[in-house]
C-alpha cells in the first residue's frame, strides 16, 4: 500500500525545488534530479508490484483517492516546512524497509509464493532472467534504504 503514494514526495519536492531555484535564480545543488529520480524509482516499485498483485478496479480507485489526498497534504507540508517534509519521508522510507524485511521473511518462510520476477523488475534492476520475487524485494528494500538516507540528509541540510 505504501508504494501507491511513495512516488508523490519526490515529485512534489522536485517540482517545488525547481520553482524555488527559478525564483531565486540559483543552483538547486542537485536536489531536483535526486528527487525526480526518487519519484521515478518509486513508480517502478509500484508498477512492479502491480504486476505481482494485480489490483482490482476497486483497489485502483482507492489508489487514485489515496494519491490525490496524499499529494495535496504533502504539497502543503512541503510549502510549510520542507525540512519536516523530508524528515517525514525519511521515516516513511524506514517503515518501508521494515515492511520489505517482513515481506522477505514471509517469502523465505513460504507464507508468500516466490513467484518469478516481472519483466519490468528484471529490466530495471538488471536482475538475472530467472530472478524471483525474493530478488525483487531485496532490490526494492535497498532502494528504500537509500531514499531514507537521502531524505534524512536533506532534512539535516535544511536544519
Amino acid at each position: 500500500m505504501l508504494e501507491t503514494v511513495a512516488a508523490v514526495p519526490g515529485m512534489v519536492g522536485g517540482a517545488l525545488q525547481h520553482l524555488r531555484a527559478l525564483r531565486r535564480l540559483e543552483s538547486d545543488r542537485g536536489w531536483i534530479r535526486t528527487l525526480l529520480d526518487e519519484a521515478e524509482n518509486e513508480r517502478i516499485h509500484l508498477m512492479t508490484f502491480i504486476q505481482i498483485a494485480r489490483p482490482s478496479t476497486i483497489e485502483r480507485l482507492l489508489i487514485l483517492v489515496a494519491q490525490g489526498v496524499f499529494y495535496n497534504l504533502f504539497f502543503l507540508l512541503y510549502l510549510i516546512s520542507s525540512k519536516t517534509a523530508h524528515r517525514v519521508v525519511g521515516y516513511f522510507e524506514e517503515e518501508a524497509v521494515i515492511s520489505y524485511t517482513e515481506y522477505l521473511a514471509g517469502v523465505d518462510e513460504g507464507a508468500h509464493p516466490n513467484v518469478p520476477a516481472p519483466k519490468i523488475a528484471i529490466d530495471y534492476w538488471k536482475l538475472a532472467s530467472d530472478a524471483t520475487l525474493r530478488d525483487v524485494i531485496i532490490a526494492v528494500r535497498a532502494d528504500e534504504a537509500h531514499h531514507r538516507d537521502v531524505n534524512h540528509q536533506f532534512a539535516n541540510e535544511l536544519t
